[in-house]
């Protein structure tokens, strides 16, 4: 057996609670998940996983048994890029995840001059709205925003974003500018949701919740689409202020209850403790921060 083999597929097992979903993740059979489990389980005289209907949960000795492996896997992979030269230069592949708008409209620019700058580090960008498990999905460095899960990752922040109402100038002229949340019910709100139209927005400041009833004409599924639509005239929208920041400079919109807005998200720059952190990583962390955090502060 091969004994790195079949620690891969224990600890897959342990993560994901299941043969089927271990198998998924591996991309291997059912039934060559379900044998190695088993296969290690009588080598080793011992009960790895409590079974279930539903779910496998580890035992105590599986427990420490994963927790040994998961060092003992980190450091064959500390000693392949170490013999690779990943800790004697900046080279190799990273991966890097952030939330779809933020890596469209900051990250990748940035990206792509971090590639310039290192010729032997390849990126992998995975830019998506759904909370990736690094670890699962191989991922070095993280971008969030909004509040962080408490978890042993090291987090720096970076900076903020806003959440803001907006609509273009023309459509303030014909309709008035909203000055209180109760405004909000006499203006058309182009909202974002997936299967309903929602019939209020709720803000939260210093720990106080508001919501304010609104009218929705036109419901979309993306907020890109909602800042086009405001664009347009449509009504006002609600969204993240990087994604508007563009039409605002060129004049296109406008931000309007300032002074009501909810405490802006935090953003922060994320990724595993690792002793040494591999230079690839560190190069990155160094090279983006800045310019992330000089770009934060303009939206």
């Amino acid at each position: 057996m091969d004994r790195l083999e079949a620690m891969s597929v224990i600890i897959a097992v342990s993560e994901t609670g299941s043969i089927s979903a271990a198998s998924r993740r591996l991309k291997s059979p059912v039934a060559t998940v379900g044998r190695k489990v088993a296969e290690l389980e009588s080598r080793l005289k011992a009960q790895l996983f409590q079974r279930t209907s539903r779910r496998m949960t580890l035992t105590d000795a599986g427990r420490s048994y994963v927790d040994a492996c998961r060092r003992i896997i980190e450091q064959v992979g500390d000693a392949e890029r170490e013999v690779s030269g990943e800790y004697r230069a900046p080279r190799g592949q990273l991966g890097v995840t952030t939330p779809w708008g933020l890596g469209h409209t900051h990250l990748l620019p940035l990206a792509v001059e971090f590639l310039r700058a290192y010729k032997d580090i390849s990126l992998r960008l995975m830019l998506t709205d759904r909370l990736v498990n690094m670890t699962e999905e191989n991922i070095d460095v993280a971008i969030r925003v909004g509040a962080l899960p408490d978890n042993n990752m090291i987090a720096t922040r970076i900076g903020s974003i806003r959440v803001v109402v907006c609509a273009s100038p023309s459509y303030l002229k014909i309709r008035g500018e909203p000055k209180q949340h109760k405004d909000l019910a006499d203006h058309d709100c182009i909202t974002i949701d997936d299967h309903t139209i929602p019939s209020a927005w709720k803000f939260v400041r210093s720990r106080r919740a508001t919501v304010a009833p609104i009218t929705s004409r036109l419901c979309v599924n993306t907020s890109e689409a909602a800042v086009l639509a405001a664009m347009e005239g449509a009504g006002l929208a609600r969204v993240m202020s990087y994604k508007m920041d563009a039409a605002k400079r060129a004049g296109k919109l406008v931000i309007v209850l300032q002074d009501l807005e909810p405490e802006p998200l935090p953003v922060h720059i994320v990724y595993a403790p690792r002793k040494p952190l591999p230079l690839k990583q560190r190069a990155f962390i160094d090279w983006i921060t800045p310019r992330l955090k000089a770009r934060l502060s303009l939206t």
